[in-house]
């Protein structure tokens, strides 16, 4: 089982003296974890497109290669690409190029993203919202596995034969799905034989159950094998020495940050009881120390199956010695005992 860490590179104010922390040092700290997550020995670092003034990455394929300079063995992904609004030509280009500085540790998580401000951006209209998803995920996988491409058109202009450069050391490159819970996301990535991200950030993760199953089934009825297929999920969480420390210092940001969001989107407070209870051993947040946090992913691995486990730890107004630590933390102390209970688990099966 993978264990890594996604982020998006929040640029939010710290709620105790409400000072943000510029872009340009949230991108520079982004490689940083990037390096200290390969020395803790974490598998995936990735990071997630935004277009809005509380997130630094827009360009994830640019700082992931940065981070591919100075490490040799930690996969590099995007947490999502949003596809939809983008030009896949370009997308494909720039995670080839990732892939080269690497030596083959480039990944395409493609997703739908959770906020719309990259489609006015870019001249999208929300009218097109699912169909710009399915066309142009089919010219990214027809350009994965093929160097010279032909294309009928359609939001993107056609293309006849011509070939996309430069092609990427992995044959072909991956892509992944990046899922909210959306059954016909679900479904597409099962026919297509694509591995599954669901983002599990509220609720109660064993109830996505359901729709890892439907996700096989898809797989299945596609001729695909279900259990070559990886499936990952991507929670927010914090850890730290003791379980007070991690819910101390999470909490307060994690709350600025919820509150926010819920503002645009019309959600009720979000308090402490919330918190609480999120981050109980059946809930979504993997706040705690290393035993605690090690316990809810095994369990969540019982529940759902998954094969990697992305630890969303990007709160800005924590500081970011203890983001480091939580990094360090999930690398020598959580994914050693995750391992070793699995591996008895397995081994008792």
């Amino acid at each position: 089982m993978e264990i890594g860490i996604s982020t998006f590179l929040e640029a939010t104010p710290n709620p105790a003296n409400g000072k943000p922390v510029s872009h340009a040092e949230r991108i520079r700290q982004g490689v940083e974890e990037i390096v200290v997550a390969e020395q803790a020995g974490l598998d995936v670092y990735a990071i997630g497109e935004h277009h809005r003034p509380d997130y630094s990455a827009s360009a994830p394929a640019v700082i992931l290669a940065a981070g591919a300079a100075r490490t040799s063995r930690i996969r590099l992904s995007s947490a999502v690409t949003v596809l939809s609004s983008d030009d896949p030509v370009r997308v494909y280009q720039q995670f080839s190029t990732l892939d080269a500085i690497s030596n083959g540790r480039a990944e395409i998580m493609a997703g739908r993203g959770s906020f719309i401000e990259s489609f006015p951006l870019f001249g999208y209209s929300l009218n097109d919202y699912d169909e710009l998803f399915e066309e142009k995920l089919e010219l990214l996988l027809n350009i994965c596995a093929s160097e010279k491409v032909s294309w009928p058109g359609g939001h993107r202009p056609a293309i006849e034969n011509r070939g996309v450069y430069p092609r990427s050391v992995q044959q072909p490159l991956p892509v992944w799905i990046g899922s909210g819970g959306n059954p016909e996301s679900v479904v597409r990535a099962g026919m297509l034989g694509l591995p599954l991200v669901l983002a599990i950030i509220g609720g109660q993760p064993e109830q996505f159950a359901p729709l890892v199953r439907l996700y096989k089934e898809a797989a299945a009825q596609a001729g695909h094998d279900p259990s070559k297929l990886p499936i990952a999920t991507h929670s927010h969480g914090f850890i730290a020495d003791t379980a007070e420390q991690a819910a101390e210092l999470f909490f307060p940001p994690t709350q600025a940050m919820m509150n926010a969001i819920g503002r645009e989107r019309g959600w009720g407070h979000y308090g402490r009881a919330a918190f609480d209870a999120a981050r109980s051993l059946r809930g979504a947040l993997y706040v705690g120390d290393p035993e605690y946090v090690a316990e809810k992913i095994v369990l969540l691995r019982k529940n759902l199956g998954l094969t990697r486990f992305l630890l969303h730890v990007d709160v800005s107004g924590v500081p970011h010695r203890e983001l480091l630590r939580t990094i360090e933390l999930l690398g020598t102390k959580v994914a050693p005992i995750v391992r070793k209970e699995l591996a008895r688990i397995e081994a008792s099966e």
